[in-house]
């Protein structure tokens, strides 16, 4: 049945996209997913640029504040910076590059491009005022009250921030994290650069550690209800020093994460909620130097996974019927991709140190973490009852209707006349296909019964989001090199 499956799909060159040797094209999945940035790019475009229909925007961001913020990314549909998603973004595309960069193939100076692009604009966010961090551009609440291109912005560009007199310690602690990650990413091919990101991100670490606070009890209405810091910030304090301490081998972060006591138990990973994803780079430790000062470390990260993990006592995680691991109603696919990275990076760990655990009398091996995870991107590349791809432009069917201005509008290339706030909701309203293929973007994705309608007006399920991506980079790279689909 299997080889009369993988003949037919030879046959259609539809189908060869979507599968390769009885699996999704990882290899096909592994450029868009990267690509995907690209579209969101805010500030002066480069003449590289490969996502053609958007052009320059946000050109004087931070001029409400005489600072120059162009730059960055709008994190998901619609044209404000958020600082603090944009730079778990980082984050976790940082990592991704540090753990399967070798497996990316020449993917990886893409993938690198994309966490430039990002720590360029969160060192400006992080430098130009002595004791602020900008952490967000553009009135919130002005933008979503229009639906314009970025290119033709006209609502308040307010520039937000953080202080020691209106601290935020998680957007802080996130950023530090962002640019001491990534300062390993460029390590061997751009050192000064390296050095650079690694000295910001001690001066915000400190910063996050001396003036504790959330930055939504500073900021209210500004971030909140869109980047509530729900968790707190003593999980971005951990995470923070997590990867300062896997940077530099300091003893001070080794000292100050141990005395946190950031001991809270978890099933999510995400933006806002680091804890797990912490635990699991502090058990590398153990697993693949044999330090057993990180056990503790270790066994939250394997509560974790038991939490993630069904059929066990431990299990606190909704799967839909098709098998998608379901935690909240709005952007779901944001936690598959997190904690599927999660899984196979600790799967990577264990497998390396011949380790195996257990939740209950279950056996948890190396290979149950990667069947899950592999799973779960398997879902999202179109293996799921509706037979739908949720990366758009990957395989013969995926959303055509996302929630994302620029898609949603014509470009500037076909339209070059000015398309106002109000004029814009048209184009919203519309029931005709995005005119612009977002080529790599994930949408939040199906309910809890794995259904799913193409509806712009559904934020929830079609909006696609940096962070729902950047994970899955890593997560595809694994696959690329684990299946060796296509070449890259």
């Amino acid at each position: 049945m299997a080889a009369t499956k993988q003949r037919l799909c030879f046959l259609a060159i539809t189908c060869f996209l979507i599968r390769v040797h009885g699996h999704p094209n990882y290899a096909d999945a592994l450029p868009k997913s990267i690509l995907f940035f690209e579209g969101q790019r805010s500030g002066r475009l480069p003449r590289d640029q490969r996502i053609t229909w958007r052009s320059n925007s946000g050109l004087s961001d931070g001029s409400a504040a005489n600072v120059d913020l162009s730059g960055g990314y709008y994190d998901a549909g619609d044209n404000v910076k958020f600082g603090f998603p944009m730079a778990f973004t980082t984050t976790m595309l940082s990592w991704s590059v540090l753990e399967y960069g070798k497996r990316m193939g020449g993917e990886v100076g893409n993938a690198r491009a994309a966490i430039r692009w990002a720590t360029v604009y969160l060192l400006k966010a992080a430098t130009q005022t002595p004791g602020k961090l900008y952490v967000g551009v553009g009135d919130p609440d002005a933008d979503h009250r229009c639906w314009e291109r970025p290119e033709d912005m006209d609502t308040p560009r307010a520039v937000y921030s953080v202080s020691k007199t209106n601290p935020g310690s998680d957007v802080a602690g996130e950023t530090a994290a962002a640019l001491a990650a990534a300062s390993l990413v460029f390590r061997v091919t751009d050192r000064a650069y390296s050095r650079r990101l690694l000295a910001v991100a001690k001066t915000v670490m400190s910063f996050a550690m001396k003036y504790q606070g959330k930055y939504s009890d500073s900021l209210g209405s500004v971030v909140c209800p869109f980047y509530c810091s729900y968790s707190g910030y003593q999980d971005e304090l951990l995470w923070g020093a997590s990867w300062l301490f896997r940077a530099t081998d300091d003893a001070f972060y080794l000292n100050y994460l141990k005395s946190l006591g950031a001991n809270d138990n978890t099933d999510f990973f995400s933006w806002d909620n680091k804890f797990a994803g912490a635990r699991v780079l502090l058990s590398r430790r153990v697993h693949v130097d044999n330090n057993m000062s990180f056990v503790q470390f270790q066994q939250q990260a394997e509560d974790f996974m038991c939490r993630i993990l069904p059929n066990n006592p431990s299990s606190t995680t909704q799967y839909t019927p098709g098998g998608l691991m379901y935690k909240q109603s709005s952007a779901n696919l944001q936690y598959a991709t997190s904690i599927s990275f999660l899984l196979f990076t600790y799967s990577k760990y264990i497998a390396s140190s011949k380790r195996s655990f257990t939740c209950g009398n279950l056996l948890i091996t190396a290979s149950s973490l990667r069947s899950l995870a592999k799973k779960q991107v398997d879902y999202i590349l179109g293996e799921n009852p509706l037979k739908m791809s949720y990366m758009v432009g990957f395989g013969a069917r995926f959303p055509q209707k996302i929630h994302h201005r620029a898609s949603s509008l014509p470009s500037l290339a076909t339209n070059p006349g000015h398309i106002g706030c109000q004029a814009g909701f048209k184009f919203l309203d519309s029931s005709s296909p995005n005119p612009n293929i977002l080529t790599g973007a994930v949408v939040g994705g199906p309910d809890q019964n794995d259904a799913f309608t193409d509806d712009r007006k559904d934020f929830s399920h079609a909006e696609p989001a940096t962070y729902i991506n950047a994970p899955l980079v890593g997560s595809l790279a694994y696959l690329v090199g684990s299946y060796g689909n296509g070449s890259l």
